[in-house]
């Protein structure tokens, strides 16, 4: 394949063209002057633009990167010759999101289109090799001189130094080989992991399931003995109740009685003080207290005493008669006599006998009033003399003694009866406390807690029970899981051969790989040194590369070959310029080659080994077209 003509609207190239002819083809430009675009385009226009791929740190996709700066989309057209004819191959786009999607390949300067070609297979038909080996080989990037490697490139390289064929790839065999692996087991993961966890999990479900038999087992005697004992205990808490029940009424109703007869004998005391309350309202001088009655009776018996003397010092009648007789005997003498002073005396003897008259019967009208007085106050006690007084005092006396005692039995039958009703109050209390068979310390309540333990431990003993038949009935039938196992171990011994055949597998391909790589290197490595030797002037003759394209070089006078980070800059980008050669020779198909285009490979290069890898150019470029961008005129 030969590329003639690239017409570009790609990043800041708008509508630009480039021409290129036959062997080695020297495009010098400054930086930035969009030399890597025209590389890209180039890739761009075989192998089309990945939509897929995504931007990350440090890395910008070619949809983005490429993107023309005008705003115009992305679209190009290459001419070329291949297979000695030649085409025109365009890209251009109709969604920004499907950069240079819509593809077509015509024959140049016709409308007739490249039958079999499109814009996915385009790049291997024209080059021969898949867009990863064409950039590992042909296409050397700006800063990616070194080579590295890949499944597409070792399957080309392989096929080339064995049979020819080109689908197997020992990286992507012994990947799949480790998938395999991996998928049946990866430290804790993988198919082998996952059977042994679900095989310890039955197995531990059948123990369990055992072990859980058994507490089944302990439980349900234990819950027998304790139904047992709850029945006993019921017996004995009916027997206790009755007992501490009969007691409590007992006692009770004993209480009861004393204070039905403290209440009689209360009722009697009050009949008794009413009774003794009526005599003595109902008794002389009842409405009066009794320091009234004595202060009464002390006055009324010193108005007796002088009433009594005044009786006894009334007047007498006769010295009244005396002067009225003397006067009369004067008044008689005087009527013989005539006699003045008989006169006289006569008057003041009637006088005298009238004054004494007078006094006497004041004196008498006293008496009889005293007399009177006398009676109405012994009337009133209802006595016949004064010493009668004492003895209405003495029954008053009497009857407020006989009232104090009827009051004082009052009182104590009183105290008597509220004592015995709070006795039966505390009876009452005592029996209701008695008859909560719930508390308290009665044996009775003390049972009761230990039935009421029992039950709750039945309860509890038939919760767990229950729990676990039920856990037992999730769990499974025990035969089915033991047959689940069996077939467990079954598919486990089965996948377990199978990882250790995929392990014998690849430790096999690797042993084979080790042969490939005898017969791979080697052949690579010749190559390699044949051209490292030529833009060196023959001072390095020996390239060795790994599977991994990592190189040493070794001078003529070197004993060792030298590791990458002992060369220079230059020369490490001689040392893997040397390797793309060596691998494109190898892994490139014959025939019509692909291009081989260089960006700016040859910047660290000092003037004499620049002039060397440009006259290897030109040799490589009479087989081959070389594409070389530079910024070095």
């Amino acid at each position: 394949m030969m590329i003639r003509k690239l017409t570009a609207s790609f990043g800041k190239l708008e509508n630009e063209s480039l021409s290129f002819h036959d062997g080695l083809n020297v495009i010098y430009a400054p930086n930035e002057s969009g030399k890597s675009t025209w590389c890209a385009f180039i890739q761009a226009m075989l192998y089309g633009v990945d939509s897929a791929e995504r931007a990350r740190a440090g890395h910008l996709p070619d949809k983005l990167r490429y993107a023309p700066w005008s705003g115009a989309p992305m679209e190009g057209s290459m001419e070329l010759t291949a297979d000695r004819c030649d085409i025109t191959i365009t890209r251009t786009t109709h969604a920004k999101n499907a950069p240079m999607r819509e593809f077509t390949a015509t024959y140049t300067g016709t409308n007739t289109p490249v039958d079999g070609m499109t814009g996915k297979n385009a790049g291997e038909l024209l080059t021969g090799v898949t867009k990863d080996v064409f950039r590992r080989t042909a296409f050397v990037g700006q800063g990616a001189v070194a080579v590295s490697g890949s499944p597409d490139l070792e399957k080309r390289i392989s096929a080339i130094v064995t049979t020819g064929e080109e689908q197997s790839s020992y990286t992507e065999t012994s990947e799949r080989l480790r998938a395999w692996q991996r998928k049946r087991r990866f430290n804790r993961r993988g198919m082998l992991p996952e059977l042994e966890g679900e095989m310890d999990e039955l197995q531990k479900r059948l123990d369990d399931m055992g072990s859980s038999v058994e507490d089944v087992q302990k439980l349900e005697k234990q819950l027998e003995e304790t139904r047992q004992a709850c029945a006993r205990l019921e017996e004995a808490v009916t027997e206790s109740r009755k007992r501490q029940r009969r007691e409590a009424i007992n006692r009770l109703n004993s209480g009861r009685g004393r204070m039905q007869a403290a209440s009689d004998m209360h009722d009697e005391s009050l009949t008794l003080l009413s009774e003794r309350r009526e005599e003595l309202r109902q008794s002389d001088f009842g409405e009066l207290a009794l320091h009234e009655l004595q202060e009464q009776v002390q006055a009324d018996r010193e108005e007796l005493q002088a009433l009594e003397q005044r009786r006894k010092t009334g007047k007498a009648l006769w010295p009244a008669i005396v002067c009225f007789l003397l006067a009369v005997v004067a008044a008689a003498v005087y009527t013989y006599k005539h006699l003045i002073p008989l006169m006289i005396v006569a008057g003041v003897l009637c006088a005298a006998a009238v004054v004494l008259l007078l006094r006497y019967s004041k004196a008498k009208q006293a008496s009889v009033e005293a007399a009177e007085r006398k009676r109405q106050l012994l009337r009133k006690y209802k006595a016949a003399s004064s010493a009668d007084l004492d003895k209405v005092l003495e029954r008053r006396l009497a009857l407020e003694a006989a009232l104090r005692a009827a009051e004082e039995a009052e009182h104590a039958s009183r105290e008597a009866w509220e004592k015995s009703k709070q006795q039966v109050s505390k009876l009452e209390e005592s029996a209701i406390t008695e008859l909560d068979f719930t508390g308290g310390d009665t044996e009775a309540a003390r049972l009761s807690r230990e039935l009421t333990a029992a039950r709750g431990k039945a309860e509890h003993l038939s919760a767990e029970i229950a729990q676990l038949n039920g856990r037992l009935s999730a769990m499974g039938d025990p035969l089915v899981l033991a047959s689940s196992l069996s077939c467990l171990r079954e598919d486990y011994e089965q996948i377990q051969s199978e990882y250790d055949a995929i392990a014998l597998a690849d430790q096999t391909l690797r042993e084979a790989d080790a042969e490939l790589q005898s017969r791979f290197s080697p052949e690579l490595g010749r190559l390699a040194a044949q051209y490292m030797s030529a833009v060196t002037g023959g001072r390095y003759e020996d390239v060795l590369i790994n599977r991994d394209f990592s190189a040493r070089a070794k001078t003529k006078d070197d004993a060792v070959a030298r590791d990458s980070e002992y060369l220079s800059a230059g020369t490490l980008d001689l040392m893997y310029l040397a390797v793309r050669l060596a691998a494109c020779e190898l892994a490139l198909p014959d025939g019509e080659p692909c291009p081989l285009i260089i960006d700016d490979a040859l910047v660290n290069l000092d003037e004499t080994r620049f002039a060397q890898a440009m006259e290897l150019l030109k040799q490589i470029g009479r087989g081959r077209q070389v594409l070389l961008f530079t910024c070095r005129q």
